[in-house]
């Protein structure tokens, strides 16, 4: 049986140190959490006024919100007299053991991150990265989705993308379409020079500024080639250049001239009789 003294004794060496620093355990852990959350809250409203995305603001938020949580769970348990040092460790071998293990998810995530704060492109664009082409729909944290022009998804880990080169052809809002169209050598080369002139003028798609070129590029084999490049607005550059290429078909045809095509001749020589019998 426990005696006044023992219990006494128990309460002043046990039980009030216990819950003193279970008591303060608890208040850090409250006011630890409470800290968190408007560092937290300010970090997100910061990153929403600097207009980055919304994802990345998350994820981030998400990232910080663990970390000085670790924090505020390693300062209770301190207070309690858990032995952190040990816990640390552990924690921070652990870590090391899972980022070796997802190095390579760790890469995505890292250029994941990079496309999302530098946006060398923007969910809409066409692109063309990762040996791929298409119209960008999302760009996650690990992986970005595009559509290709047959409409076909593809996910493709963001490394892969900011690991290489990306041209992105909607950034602009203008574009150059190059078009090369050839003529025979017995044709008026002048008009048919002053033929494709004319037709870039009639096409109010295609800009005065910059301004148009249309010049001799080369003597082919078989053909004088001009080279023709008017800019346009980039939603206009696909249908310029299938209606124009069209176009000058049919005034070439109507005007005369000739769109040399590769052929052979091949020349046939017949022996002499004389030859033959002597054979």
């Amino acid at each position: 049986m426990f005696n006044q003294e023992d219990i006494e004794m128990y309460i002043n060496t046990y039980a009030i140190p216990w819950g003193i620093n279970i008591a303060m355990a608890i208040i850090i852990f409250v006011l630890g959490r409470m800290v968190v959350g408007v560092i937290i809250s300010m970090i997100g409203k910061l990153m929403a006024k600097s207009k980055y995305d919304a994802m990345l603001v998350d994820f981030l938020k998400s990232i910080l919100n663990a970390i000085l949580m670790l924090f505020v769970v390693v300062a209770s348990l301190d207070q309690l007299g858990v032995d952190t040092t040990s816990l640390v460790a552990i924690l921070g071998a652990a870590g090391l053991a899972i980022g070796l293990s997802l190095q390579y998810s760790l890469k995505n995530f890292a250029a994941g991150v990079m496309l999302l704060v530098f946006k060398p492109f923007r969910s809409g664009d066409f692109i063309e990265a990762a040996g791929t082409a298409g119209v960008v729909k999302k760009i996650g944290i690990f992986t970005s989705t595009m559509n290709t022009p047959d409409n076909k998804e593809i996910i493709v880990p963001n490394g892969k993308i900011y690991g290489d080169n990306i041209v992105n052809y909607s950034a602009m809002a203008t574009r150059r379409a190059d078009m090369t169209f050839g003529i025979g050598y017995g044709d008026d080369l002048l008009k048919a020079k002053t033929l494709l002139e004319q037709m870039i003028t009639e096409d109010e798609r295609i800009l005065t500024e910059p301004a148009p070129v249309v010049a001799v590029s080369s003597l082919g084999d078989s053909s004088v080639n001009f080279v023709v490049r008017p800019w346009v607005k980039k939603e206009d550059y696909w249908a310029v250049i299938w209606a124009f290429t069209e176009n000058v078909k049919l005034r070439f045809d109507q005007e005369g001239i000739s769109i040399p095509f590769p052929q052979m001749d091949v020349h046939l020589y017949k022996e002499s009789e004389g030859q033959e019998e002597g054979k």
